[in-house]
């Protein structure tokens, strides 16, 4: 059976949704930049990917129309690369991966692009929600529809995990991720991407554009503190768990991998 390696990455900078920098950024523009980006540090072709496979969970909009083939014709690659585009919610991108991967050891292929790509600030107050729910499931199984946040309060009281570690654990990635950024650690998996911004005030009246280059990820608070953490109001009321602080923020942005054969990555010296 063969064997699949991922021999390239690439990934923008996260952007944090509606005032980040890619706030009015088109998701095959996000998509395609790392694309070509993957392929050129691998050093190889447009021509030569059998297929692009992108995770997305809100894929319309911004992101739909098959983002995936979207994404390849605006990285370069010609016609004949395919692309298909699958919804798995957060765990989309990583399934795109191991479609691929998956794909290499059956014998279907030899090279792939896969990962993932997000517009939440173009899609998330423009989602079609017109007939989203079925009244079946309302009545039989509701949970199906519930929000990420009340997903998390439901495992934070199955489970036992008090708010108090829910704090302190959001302030260790925050303070861990401002630590990695100062040492350069995620330089590598980067690829800087121009924007065109767009400007609101407090009240979200757009009142401008701004041309941007994001080199580094949004959003991470490394000052904040327990005792801050400590006096935001959980999101859901007052029996909640997540709040604005321990929750992880809504984002831009795309990554993928370029996944091959490993026989054939050798034989390339990859």
């Amino acid at each position: 059976m063969p064997e699949a390696v991922i021999v390239s990455t690439a990934r923008t900078p996260i952007g944090r949704a509606f005032r980040g920098a890619f706030n009015n950024t088109h998701g095959a523009d996000l998509g395609g930049h790392v694309i070509a980006a993957a392929l050129q540090r691998a050093g190889l072709a447009p021509d030569e990917v059998e297929d692009v496979i992108l995770g997305c969970a809100t894929p319309e909009g911004a992101t739909g129309n098959n983002l995936a083939r979207q994404s390849a014709i605006r990285a370069g690659c010609p016609a004949t690369v395919p692309g298909f585009t699958l919804d798995r919610k957060c765990s989309s991108g990583l399934q795109a991966i191991v479609l691929a991967a998956q794909r290499v050891r059956s014998g279907e292929g030899g090279l792939f692009v896969a990962g993932g790509a997000e517009s939440i600030s173009l899609t998330h107050h423009n989602i079609n929600r017109t007939h989203n729910r079925n009244a079946w499931i309302e009545q039989n199984k509701p949970e199906l529809y519930w929000s990420m946040i009340a997903t998390a309060d439901n495992v934070a009281r199955r489970y036992g995990i008090s708010r108090e570690a829910q704090d302190l654990y959001s302030l260790e990635s925050q303070q861990r991720t401002a630590a990695a950024q100062a040492a350069g650690r995620f330089d590598s998996e980067i690829v800087p991407l121009k924007s065109i911004k767009t400007l609101t005030d407090k009240a979200g009246q757009v009142i401008g554009e701004e041309e941007v280059l994001l080199t580094r990820d949004e959003g991470n608070r490394p000052e904040t503190n327990l005792e801050g953490l400590a006096r935001l109001p959980p999101v859901s009321g007052p029996d909640g768990f997540v709040t604005a602080g321990n929750a992880a923020q809504l984002s831009d942005g795309a990554s993928v991998c370029v996944v091959m054969d490993a026989d054939e990555a050798n034989r390339r010296g990859l």
